[in-house]
């Protein structure tokens, strides 16, 4: 199971041995309100009424504000909400067995790649559209050193929430550490955060929800799906953006950190254009798989020239948003970045994708394609959509799927 060590939260060794004795100590006892909350099948409806649902400002009034992460235009009243905040960047499962998923409707920019054993995962990003109502995000999961690296690219020490990571560390190990045959440096995530100084304590940008943050920012709902059936324990990790926002707040990373950096330092934005629907549009039926040997994570996106969107199925199914009214997900902006694919690269059988560099691209947008490049010169800088004459893409104003997809697998059109 993937989780961070505690030396990383105390600073000596024996520190680490009394805080490894609690934490078995409460996992042994089922006490869980250290980590996160745990929400009983007759507490589950009340505690989670009206969450993702209320509105907390008038979204009527004129949308005038451009949103600086996928340039969806927003109330002046939403503006001054986020331009508090800085963006969230959480890692949400795609496990069949944890779908619908809750919050991926009130993403700005999603991102997804396999995560093991052809599983997808996603990494997505939260600011502006979470901005208007209370937003639960569900279920969150572990991350993976692709992942940071693309979180990396949104500003200036941007939130990252997840539940654990892929790491070296052993209690029952030689030195305390796995052999590398077990978890390859490459993807080992504890190292990637500490490079970035992403801290990992109470104080940091890195919320853990496995051992740094707890109720009200994270709950176990084993029953966020059916009231009358617990699902695995693994797909029950709840996040409120609004507690983890004020969390945030407190350890002084607003939209200004305590040392008065905004987050917007460093960050790309990238260039945008209002929608227009094809009149007969070209590119109408996206298909591609990640592994064809797991079929239930194949991705089909459909145009629908009414909204000049796409919209989602997985597994040969619509994928569903669990939370406001449970719409269909969709994109204005479906992009494939075709990633090199490595793997497993060791006896944990962890994957890696090759995302910063270069690699060929194709942009959906308006019922169209665009051929092209992909460009991400480090993981502090975002990524950019190129055509082939060397021209940035302008995004079409709306939520944006990026797909990492495998540079060998084919993408039907």
């Amino acid at each position: 199971m993937d989780k961070f060590s505690f030396k990383n939260l105390f600073g000596s060794k024996k520190s680490v041995v009394i805080a490894s004795f609690i934490g078995l100590f409460l996992i042994s006892v089922g006490i869980s309100l250290v980590v996160f909350y745990y929400v009983s099948p007759q507490g589950a409806s009340k505690l989670l009424s009206g969450v993702g649902k209320k509105t907390k400002i008038n979204i009527n009034l004129p949308k005038t504000e451009e949103c600086p992460i996928n340039g969806q235009m927003y109330t002046k009243a939403e503006s001054e909400i986020w331009g508090e905040r800085r963006p969230v960047t959480a890692m949400i499962e795609n496990h069949v067995e944890a779908r619908p998923e809750s919050g991926l409707s009130r993403a700005d920019v999603i991102y997804e790649v396999v995560a093991e054993g052809g599983i997808t995962r996603f990494m997505s990003v939260f600011y502006c559209g979470a901005a208007a109502e209370d937003v639960q995000v569900a279920p969150i999961r572990s991350a993976r050193v692709y992942f940071i690296n693309m979180a990396a690219g949104y500003g200036k020490d941007p939130i990252f929430l997840h539940q654990g990571g892929a790491n070296n560390i052993c209690s029952t190990c030689p030195g305390g550490v796995k052999p590398s045959s077990q978890i390859d440096p490459t993807v080992n995530t504890v190292t990637l955060l500490e490079k970035l100084g992403w801290g990992g304590g109470s104080d940091g940008n890195n919320f853990d929800g496995g051992y740094n943050i707890g109720y009200p920012i994270v709950i176990r709902n084993q029953y966020r799906l059916d009231s009358n059936n617990a699902s695995a324990w693994e797909h029950a990790v709840v996040a409120d953006l609004d507690e983890v926002w004020k969390e945030a707040g407190k350890r002084g990373y607003n939209y200004e950190d305590s040392n008065g950096t905004a987050w917007t330092e460093g960050f790309r934005k990238w260039l945008f254009q209002d929608g227009k629907a094809a009149t007969s549009p070209m590119a109408f039926d996206i298909k591609f798989n990640f592994w064809e040997s797991m079929p239930g994570y194949d991705v089909e996106w459909k145009y629908d020239s009414t909204t000049n969107s796409y919209l989602r199925f997985n597994g040969g199914s619509a994928h569903l948003e669990w939370e406001f009214d449970k719409p269909q997900l969709s994109a204005k902006n479906v992009v494939i970045m075709f990633v090199a694919e490595k793997g497993p690269v060791d006896t944990e059988r962890h994957m890696f994708y090759q995302v910063i560099g270069t690699g060929k691209a194709l942009i959906f947008q308006n019922g169209e394609v665009i051929q092209g490049t992909w460009k991400k010169a480090s993981a502090l800088d975002r990524e950019v959509f190129y055509d082939t004459n060397g021209k940035e893409i302008k995004m079409v104003r709306g939520q944006t799927w990026v797909e990492l997809v495998p540079a060998k697998n084919a993408v039907t059109y």
